[in-house]
């Protein structure tokens, strides 16, 4: 491959990474920065280590060449007057425009603070490319519904979610006369939710890249091996609660108060980590897909369906990732774990809960849905269970923007970046694209 064409490809790879870090990820540890469980810093460790595991550990190895199955390749090469190689070289230049207009704007969308989908960004892009290269048939609107949909099903159901669990936990604890007694009765079957639902999220939005082999690990046996782990994490956190808050109801309510917000201090950081490792898992390198999709094309000259994802790859967009979350991650933190509503560790803990179990839901029954959409719709649910005076509206106003304008913008930036890239640098695409195929 040209050293040229590789420098480009991994500057364009590591600077998307470097973009989904600094926002998308930023999302997942919001609760545990805005209740106060952990400092920016200690953050910005935990999602990394986290975020890097799951991408590099067993993030997908295989990934569509396409993403989501916006566009068919094949309306390219259908096209008449096709050189031979053209539509593979088209097909280059795309996913590198696609790829660059995303990264652009998720920079623009950290830089002002707002939380955006890194896949909805792709996705915009991908189909304005479509359009242009092949025309608008070439675009499966059927799934461009779908994704418009999300964008009022995932923070709908996450935040109806959370105002519910969040409900429950005030009525039955903090709105208790004693409300370290109720904890001690109470917390260890909220542990035991939260340990269900991240236990089957990390499998199944985690792991199941890695897990595909091993049959025996059916939805029967996974629901029974997170059931084990509840059931233990139960016990642990029973043995947790009764030693911090036995015998302190005697205490001033504030201080019972206090004490058990520090009770959920851990609930919020491990929910919160599992967030991080998910998403490394399944998202990071369906993000950096196009890239993979541009390696294979000059290593093989061909066009595919699913093109493997080398560990370079994998490896690129761990790295960009933790560098993007630790330079400017801070933004999207401080937006989503503070100037929505204010976060306590129990709000935390619902926010979390409420956002896991939609998104493991929805990617159970197929439903293309956002994490940051579904966060941030969590966090505006145990905002509204404090009254409509408990969301700042204006900043929830410029959020819902941010999504509306996400696929359209990201569409118009990746148009302009073809056509430049078709006008200077087809014939130069086409030469290497034809280099592959006869190497």
């Amino acid at each position: 491959m040209d050293i040229l064409i590789l420098a480009l490809m991994v500057l364009l790879g590591l600077y998307m990474a470097w973009n989904i870090g600094a926002n998308d990820v930023a999302n997942s540890m919001a609760d545990a920065v805005g209740s106060g469980a952990l400092s920016v810093k200690q953050a910005v460790i935990a999602a990394g280590i986290c975020e890097f595991a799951g991408a590099v550990l067993v993030g997908s190895h295989v990934t569509d060449t396409i993403r989501k199955g916006i566009v068919d390749p094949s309306a390219l090469a259908s096209m008449p007057g096709m050189l031979e190689g053209e539509p593979a070289a088209l097909l280059v230049i795309g996913m590198s425009a696609a790829l660059l207009s995303a990264a652009i704007w998720l920079n623009f969308s950290t830089w002002t603070g707002m939380p955006v989908s890194t896949t909805h960004s792709i996705v915009g892009a991908i189909a304005g490319f479509g359009i242009v290269a092949a025309g608008i048939g070439s675009v499966n609107w059927g799934k461009m519904g779908q994704i418009v949909a999300s964008w009022f099903i995932s923070p709908f159901a996450g935040g109806l979610m959370a105002f519910i669990i969040f409900k429950i936990i005030s009525r039955l604890i903090l709105g208790h006369h004693k409300p370290a007694r109720a904890a001690i009765k109470i917390t260890p079957y909220i542990v035991f939710f939260l340990a269900m639902v991240v236990t089957l999220a990390t499998i199944y939005k985690g792991l199941k890249h890695v897990l595909k082999g091993l049959d025996w690990l059916t939805d029967t046996h996974t629901l029974l091996f997170a059931f084990v782990i509840s059931v233990i994490s139960t016990i642990i956190s029973r043995l947790h609660v009764v030693k911090k808050l036995a015998g302190k109801e005697t205490l001033p309510l504030a201080q019972q108060l206090e004490l058990v917000e520090e009770v959920y201090v851990p609930l919020v950081i491990i929910s919160s980590c599992a967030l991080a490792f998910a998403h490394g898992a399944n998202d990071v390198a369906n993000s950096v897909g196009p890239l993979a999709a541009v390696a294979n094309i000059f290593k093989t000259g061909t066009v595919e369906m699913k093109v493997p994802v080398p560990l370079w790859i994998l490896v690129l967009g761990g790295c960009g990732i933790v560098l993007g979350l630790s330079t400017y991650g801070y933004r999207v933190m401080a937006t989503v774990g503070t100037k929505i509503t204010e976060i306590t560790p129990t709000r935390g803990v619902a926010a979390d809960i409420a956002a896991t179990a939609t998104v493991l839901i929805c990617t159970r029954m197929k439903l293309p849905v956002s994490t940051t959409h579904t966060l941030v719709g969590a966090i505006m649910g145990i905002g509204l269970a404090r009254g409509l005076a408990g969301i700042d509206s204006r900043i929830a106003k410029k959020i819902f923007k941010s999504w509306l304008i996400t696929v359209p913008a990201a569409a118009i930036v990746c148009i302009i970046l073809f056509l430049l890239g078709r006008a200077y640098l087809l014939d130069y695409v086409r030469e290497l694209v034809l280099a592959a195929r006869v190497g």
